[in-house]
């Protein structure tokens, strides 16, 4: 048996998915460290490397990646649904631009080791100091004495539907497929049904609509109905900053003058920061999915979306569901679309002696997290300071989970904001979402500041009433 490869590197990140290629990313740009990367994919780039072929981001590609590399080329979509809009990432983009990061910025530093098709095997039982990880394609075993930090940038376990099998029964006559499979079709069901009311089952509505599948031959299994947002709010550049700045205004607004979060949902959904599928059905979800009113309209031509719950058994002639079961067309292909892409993990210290575990800081936003943690470790001293500044943001999944968002994002922009070179280096960032707020912030710092104050202030009022057994902090 051939003995364990040693290496002997400062960080051990463990995972080459998006937050682990932008952690390594700043981690190079901003110290002298070494690093060795561990991932089992063949390529980097994480769920993306299993993810359906049609799947785009979901936000501009100007907000995502590493801060090194711009992804696209800041381009704005000219026809289509999106038109009008920063470009948004294909499966095929985002992969090749990863391939670039590792092998054109991190690998020629020369102090960085990558390791793909290799499994995490953790600390060597009798010796805590050494990890190990090992080549599942060579079975070679490896030794790594870490000096500084393991870097955890799996925790937020992202999952597509090719990852997992769908948590319902299905009957041996029923055709079930994961989304990957929907471009291979070679004969037309009669008929469609997405199971599932998250990012992936909008992709494959709008995938379905996109290749003139007639609506009515589409049913839509949404167990939850979620707040939506306007993706003309999420856009880089100072061509739309007044949109920025008056989508802000409005969202501030409708906060300070709601009683209720009852009626805060009604107002934002009247000033434009919130949408929703069907204005008879109240939303009890939320999940940061964006969309634009163009795809919006096309969703809403889904006539038969089915409102009873989870799916717990498919067969040939009946879908039961939680609430109520009903008939099954015959000749209906299922399209699986219920993978958790967005697992609300509980928070855990980032910094945590020899560990970093990496996880949102603003909700839904994971490669700027991961990009700023890699700031704070190489810039600050203490994980007492270091963890006063990387405060985890669970990501959203209750309606009422906004509001908890949005006081985190204002808790975080006065933190950061109050210490002169962190607010320079967000400045700089262009994964930061919030960067042309940070200007403004900059500019009227007195005003914006009490807006930021009050409207965080009302938000954990309207919390508290909407959740009085639990702690508002």
């Amino acid at each position: 048996m051939e003995k364990p490869t040693t290496l002997e590197v400062d960080y051990l990140i463990v995972g080459a998915g998006a937050m682990g290629m932008a952690f390594a990313d700043t981690l190079m740009a901003e110290s002298d460290a070494t690093v060795a990367i561990v991932d089992r994919y063949a390529q980097p780039g994480g769920h993306w490397t299993v993810a359906y072929p049609y799947v785009r981001l979901h936000q501009p590609s100007a907000f995502y990646g590493v801060n090194s590399r711009e992804l696209g080329n800041g381009a704005v979509d000219q026809d289509g649904w999106n038109a009008g809009l920063h470009e948004l990432a294909s499966t095929n983009e985002i992969l090749t631009y990863f391939h670039e990061v590792m092998h054109k910025t991190l690998l020629p530093t020369g102090r960085v080791s990558y390791h793909p098709m290799s499994f995490y095997d953790g600390p060597d039982p009798a010796r805590p100091d050494v990890q190990r990880f090992h080549s599942v394609v060579t079975g070679a075993e490896f030794e790594v004495t870490v000096r500084r930090r393991i870097v955890d940038s799996t925790y937020m376990n992202v999952t597509v539907p090719s990852m997992v099998a769908p948590k319902y029964k299905v009957a041996s006559g029923v055709r079930l497929i994961a989304p990957n499979q929907l471009p291979a079709l070679e004969h037309r069901p009669s008929h469609y049904t997405v199971v599932g009311a998250g990012k992936t089952g909008i992709d494959a509505c709008l995938w379905l609509l996109r290749h003139d599948v007639e609506p009515s031959d589409i049913t839509w299994i949404a167990p939850r109905d979620a707040w939506l947002l306007d993706r003309t709010h999420i856009q880089p550049g100072p061509e739309f900053a007044p949109i920025a700045a008056e989508a802000n205004g409005a969202r501030i607004e409708a906060v300070l003058g709601a009683g209720t979060s009852e009626e805060l949902f009604r107002r934002l959904e009247a000033g434009g920061t919130l949408m929703r599928l069907s204005p008879d059905v109240t939303p009890t979800s939320y999940r940061c999915a964006t969309v634009t009113r163009a795809e919006l309209e096309q969703l809403r031509r889904i006539d038969d979306v089915v409102r009873h719950g989870r799916v717990r058994h498919i067969d040939e002639e009946t879908i039961e569901l939680e609430q109520a079961s009903i008939p099954a067309r015959p000749g209906t292909l299922y399209i699986d679309c219920t993978a958790d892409g967005l697992e609300q993990r509980p928070p855990v210290p980032v910094f945590d002696g020899a560990r970093i575990t990496l996880q949102s800081l603003i909700s839904c936003q994971q490669v700027f997290s991961a990009s700023f943690a890699a700031h704070i470790e190489a810039t600050y001293a203490d994980d007492s300071t270091k963890n006063e500044l990387c405060i985890p943001s669970p990501h959203p999944n209750t309606n009422i989970d906004w509001l908890r968002s949005i006081i985190d994002v204002g808790d975080r922009l006065l933190r950061w904001s109050a210490d002169p070179d962190l607010r320079a280096w967000l400045k700089k960032s262009r994964l930061f979402l919030y960067s042309t707020l940070m200007l403004v912030l900059e500019e009227q710092t007195e005003t914006i500041t009490g807006l930021i104050h009050a409207e965080g202030s009302r938000l954990r009022e309207l919390l508290a009433q909407a959740t009085p057994d639990a702690a508002v902090h």
